[in-house]
C-alpha cells in the first residue's frame, strides 16, 4: 500500500477530503499480518489504534481458567485499541485472516482528531458504528439459537463477498458463536448438505446467503 493507497483509504473510512486525509497519512505506518499472528497479548501496553483495511481482526479474552471467549471481530473500515490514550490491552488481538492494518500512536491521532473537525466527525461515526455492531452481537448471543449464531458468524465472517478465505476453523467458529465444537460442526453439515456453502481447503463460500439467513433464529 503506497502513500495514496493510504490516503485513499483514510479517506473512504472517516469521510473525510483529502487535505485531511493527508494529514492522517503522515503519521500512520502499513502492517500486514497472516492469519493467526498475535497483535497484541491481555494485559500488555495499548499504545495504538488501528484501522483494518483488508481481512479481519479477532479479539478474544481468557478467563481466570483459561478458557478462551471471542469478545468481538473487526473488518475492513473498523478500528480497535487505545484512544485517545495509551492503556493496557483488556483481551487477545490476532488476525482471523491476512490482513492489512493502518496503524496510529494513540496520543498523536488524538492530536489530530482534536485539531480537524472532518477528522474528529469521521472518528465519531466509526465509534458509534461499531457500538452498535457490539449491541447486535449481543442481541444475537442472548436471543439467538446455537445454530443460529453460527450462522450469523459466518455472514458476518464473508461480508458483501459471500467468501471467507481461509475457511474458518470449525473450534475458532465455535468460540465466536459461543457454542461447542460439535453443534458448529453438525450446523456446517447441514448447510453443505443443502447446497447453501460450499467449502474446500482454500475458502468457504455462501452460495444463498438469503437462505442462510432465514436459517439464523
Amino acid at each position: 500500500m503506497n502513500h495514496d493507497d493510504q490516503i485513499e483509504a483514510i479517506g473512504a473510512i472517516f469521510r473525510c477530503e483529502r487535505d485531511s486525509a493527508s494529514t492522517l497519512a503522515d503519521i500512520v505506518s502499513v502492517h500486514q499480518h497472516a492469519a493467526g499472528d498475535i497483535l497484541a497479548s491481555q494485559g500488555g501496553p495499548a499504545n495504538h489504534f488501528w484501522l483494518v483495511t483488508e481481512g479481519a481482526v479477532r479479539v478474544d479474552a481468557f478467563g481466570v481458567d483459561g478458557q478462551r471467549q471471542q469478545l468481538a471481530q473487526y473488518g475492513p473500515g473498523e478500528g480497535f485499541g487505545a484512544f485517545p490514550e495509551a492503556s493496557t490491552h483488556r483481551a487477545e488481538i490476532s488476525a482471523a485472516s491476512e490482513a492489512t492494518l493502518l496503524r496510529f500512536e494513540a496520543t498523536r491521532l488524538a492530536e489530530v482528531v482534536a485539531g480537524n473537525a472532518q477528522v474528529g466527525a469521521g472518528m465519531a461515526r466509526l465509534l458509534a458504528r461499531q457500538l452498535d455492531r457490539a449491541l447486535d452481537r449481543m442481541v444475537t448471543r442472548t436471543t439467538y439459537s446455537a445454530a443460529g449464531r453460527v450462522y450469523a458468524e459466518l455472514l458476518s465472517l464473508a461480508g458483501e463477498s459471500a467468501r471467507i478465505a481461509p475457511p474458518p476453523k470449525i473450534t475458532a467458529l465455535a468460540l465466536s458463536a459461543n457454542t461447542t465444537r460439535e453443534t458448529a460442526s453438525r450446523a456446517i453439515a447441514v448447510l453443505i448438505r443443502r447446497g447453501i456453502v460450499t467449502r474446500d481447503d482454500t475458502c468457504l463460500v455462501i452460495a444463498s446467503p438469503r437462505m442462510l439467513m432465514d436459517l439464523i433464529s
